[in-house]
Order: C-alpha cells, then sequence, then structure tokens
C-alpha cells in the first residue's frame, strides 16, 4: 500500500492505471467505510481511498478541530485490506489559495441538511469535485447514510458529464440498529444505549406505511414527539421521493424517509429507502 500526499506524485502514479475506484473518507474509519472499499475493490484493480478532513463543510460552531482524525490507525486498517493508495492531503495541498470559486447548487442542497448546515454541501461538493479531478476515478463510492449528499453527487457527475458511475454502499448498523458513524464516539454510555432510537422511529413510519397509513405529516409528527419524549432535538424528520428528496406524495414508489436530531452534544443522521406496497 502506498501512502501519498502530493497531487502531481498521485497523478503520475495513476497515469498507467486504467480501473480506478475512489473511496473519499474524513478519516477515522470504522466497519461502514471499511465495507465501501470492499465495494470498490469488487469493481476495479486500483482502489484509492482518501483521508481529508474537509474545513469548507463545517459551519463554525461545528467540530472541525475535534473532529476524530486517526490517520495511523486508518492506514494500518486500509493496509490489512490491501487498499493500493491512501491519498492524505494536507489542507494547503487542496486549497493552495482561497477557495473563491464555488458550484452553484441545486435547491435540494438547501433543504434538510442544507437547511440546518448553511453551505454545508457547497463545501462537499467543491473537495468532491477536486477528488475527482485529481484521481480521475471510473468509479466512486458513496455511503448511503449520508444519503442527500449520495444524491447530489449523482446530480453532479449527470449535469457536468463527468465519466464516473457512483455506486451507493448500504449503511452498516451496530447491532441495535444504530448507524455506524465517526461522530458515534462523542455519546458517553447513556446516550450510546439510547441512540438507536433514531433508527426506531423511522422505521416505525416504514412500518406504519406498509401498514397503509398515507398520512404523512401525522407520521412525521409521531416520530418527533417520540423523539423529544426521550430527550433528543430533532432537526427534522422527512418523508420523500428518493431521486428528488422533495415531500413524498401518496401516488411516489420509492421513498426515502430521513431524519437528523441531536441527542446531548451529538447530532445524528439515519435514513431508510423504502418502495410503496404495489397496489393489487
Amino acid at each position: 500500500m502506498e501512502i501519498i500526499t502530493s497531487i502531481t506524485t498521485l497523478r503520475a502514479r495513476l497515469q498507467a492505471e486504467t480501473s480506478i475506484a475512489l473511496v473519499p473518507t474524513m478519516g477515522n474509519l470504522h466497519a461502514g467505510h471499511l465495507s465501501l472499499v470492499r465495494l470498490a475493490q469488487q469493481h476495479t484493480t486500483c482502489t484509492v481511498v482518501s483521508i481529508f478532513v474537509n474545513r469548507l463543510q463545517f459551519l463554525p460552531h461545528e467540530d472541525f478541530d475535534r473532529y476524530p482524525r486517526t490517520a495511523v490507525e486508518d492506514c494500518q486498517l486500509l493496509k490489512e485490506m490491501d487498499v493500493n493508495i491512501v491519498f492524505m492531503p494536507d489542507e494547503k495541498t487542496l486549497y493552495p489559495v482561497p477557495q473563491e470559486f464555488r458550484l452553484t447548487l441545486p435547491a435540494m442542497a438547501d433543504t434538510l441538511e442544507g437547511a440546518f448546515r448553511p453551505g454545508f454541501f457547497n463545501g462537499v461538493m467543491t473537495v468532491v469535485l477536486k477528488l475527482f479531478n485529481i484521481t480521475q476515478p471510473q468509479v466512486a463510492i458513496f455511503g448511503k447514510k449520508d444519503y442527500q449528499q449520495l444524491q447530489l453527487v449523482r446530480q453532479m457527475v449527470e449535469q457536468l458529464n463527468l465519466p464516473i458511475e457512483i455506486i451507493a454502499g448500504d449503511t452498516i448498523r451496530a447491532e441495535d440498529g444504530l448507524a455506524l458513524s465517526s461522530r458515534n464516539r462523542y455519546l458517553d454510555a447513556a446516550e450510546r444505549q439510547e441512540a438507536s432510537r433514531l433508527a426506531a422511529v423511522l422505521a416505525q413510519i416504514k412500518n406504519n406505511i406498509a401498514s397503509g397509513e398515507r398520512n404523512f405529516g401525522k407520521l412525521r409528527q409521531q416520530a418527533s414527539q417520540t423523539l423529544a419524549a426521550h430527550g433528543w432535538q430533532s432537526n427534522y424528520i422527512a418523508i420523500c421521493n428518493q431521486q428528488t428528496l422533495s415531500p413524498a406524495i401518496p401516488d411516489d414508489g420509492h421513498l426515502a424517509i430521513l431524519g437528523a436530531a441531536r441527542l446531548g452534544q451529538t447530532r445524528l443522521i439515519d435514513n431508510i429507502e423504502f418502495s410503496m406496497p404495489a397496489a393489487e
């Protein structure tokens, strides 16, 4: 496994490769990340995992400075998986001058996560486009846990005519249903025991829809009330069209149920994809 920190070096190394998969990460790798790496290895002969904590996607009050950075442990995990290349640029490498050029994002970027984290997706899409440009992959792997991010990346690739196949990896969960996340380590013991409730309330919405409930507003309200009764502060519970992430209507066949809420000092997100039962 090669660890590369220079853009020039990485580009030179990749010139001879004809089948490249990129797995963008911010490090502090867990089983969810590793599942994306395995997925990448199934599709190409050269897997590049990037590790970079991207300042542009953090708001001033968020956890950029304390975001867990575990480069040594991460590289050991990736070495054990026979990853070809780890790209670990520093901030000056990816942003040699102030980043004044920005993408104009679609309206979807201002909803859900974008509504509660203004500018977040602009920072995400900027660094993703940079990584695409640097590595020139044929395939890029993104997790479904960051569902809105996944849909925006898909739209960016399509609208900018990038020759990259976006492959989505399923969310990996702990035994109690909690979606794995680097930020889970912020939870104390009591919070960790409670944290799986977010996944549970989203699953309950899915079950209610499967049983015939079509009052989506009522389902969202019930979920928020359940979380609040157990000490959560909800940002949103949303039932959306999978592709557009616009509010779902009863005639939509494929739904995404998304939620974001704060438990103590930790903000958690989760989602479930769901196809409506076919009419008999």
